[in-house]
């Protein structure tokens, strides 16, 4: 038997395996091909204050190893999701993450205030990779002092009870020191990594390809430097938790990101080719850890941060 359980701050969850925001919207799609109670959580689409229409299309393009998307959050804004998305997740006994992003810090704070009181949420995943338009559009989790308030911001509205999920962006030079930062700051834990930024030029049009011209690259092309981000932060604080994700698409994958530091694994793009894809790699997991001695996900994690063992050593 492998326990399968983890957990973020006070939130347990039965498996460590989570849908990716943005990849499974609020839930219903994902439904229609798997129990959501046997996942460890519905990681919701980043929702704002008002409903977004998002970028002009075209949103998507396929790369080898991946594809670059380029949505613009679209969505139906704060209010309609508490009325309607979160109360139908509450029915189905699925654990959610409502994830929240902004362009203001105090969008930020006025989400939180309106997420605080909902019932049936098991934590805040606080988007922070969003252009921050009072600062020329600079994306806050660029910023380590924006990135800083914007989590203290939500921090002191919701008080101690809810655990707070920073989701960072890999487009820095210096990630550990804003993971430290928005830790400093009041975060539970990190969410590592968010799409990387890139983009396709049409050789028909020999123009940008998606419609808001860049976008974010997702897949397998990105899993080697989610490992690596995820590693390092890991080994500066390793009793923050972190939700890792980036290119998971089998077992192997999960297991690769658990072994660098990661307590729990997002799927996301693996669940466009197939929606079922979660499950199955949450049974691949179960049948590695096993096959390595493991009888839990809770020693696996961060495993490849331990001391190589001494020629002969019977530890």
């Amino acid at each position: 038997m492998i326990d399968l359980s983890t957990t973020f701050s006070n939130a347990w969850f039965p498996s460590p395996l989570f849908t990716a925001s943005g990849c499974a919207s609020s839930g219903k799609e994902l439904a229609q091909f798997i129990d959501l109670r046997e996942i460890g959580a519905v990681v919701t689409k980043s929702v704002m204050s008002k409903a977004r229409h998002g970028r002009p299309t075209p949103r998507m393009a396929e790369t080898p190893s991946g594809m670059v998307n380029s949505i613009g959050l679209q969505g139906p804004g704060i209010d309609a999701f508490l009325a309607e998305d979160l109360p139908w997740l509450v029915s189905q006994k699925a654990r959610v993450i409502v994830s929240i992003a902004g362009e203001t810090i105090e969008e930020y704070a006025t989400l939180a205030r309106k997420v605080r009181s909902a019932p049936g949420i098991s934590a805040l995943e606080v988007n922070i990779s969003c252009p921050n338009v009072e600062n020329r559009g600079l994306v806050f989790a660029c910023d380590p002092e924006a990135s800083r308030r914007v989590i203290d911001g939500v921090r002191k509205t919701l008080g101690g009870e809810l655990p707070i999920i920073a989701k960072l962006s890999p487009d820095v030079t210096d990630l550990v020191s804003i993971a430290k930062g928005v830790v400093d700051a009041g975060a539970d834990g990190l969410a590592l990594i968010n799409t990387v930024l890139s983009m396709v030029i049409n050789l028909d049009t020999m123009r940008p390809h998606l419609g808001g011209k860049t976008g974010g690259l997702s897949g397998p092309a990105i899993r080697p430097i989610a490992v690596r981000a995820i590693y390092q932060v890991h080994e500066a604080m390793p009793n923050v938790p972190i939700l890792g994700m980036g290119g998971v698409s089998t077992g192997r994958d999960a297991l690769e990101l658990i072994l660098a530091g990661a307590k729990g694994v997002s799927v996301g793009t693996a669940s466009f080719a197939d929606p079922a894809a979660i499950i199955t790699i949450q049974n691949e997991l179960k049948e590695l850890l096993a096959a390595r001695g493991f009888t839990s996900v809770a020693q696996a994690v961060g495993f490849a941060h331990r001391p190589l063992e001494e020629p002969g050593s019977n530890a």
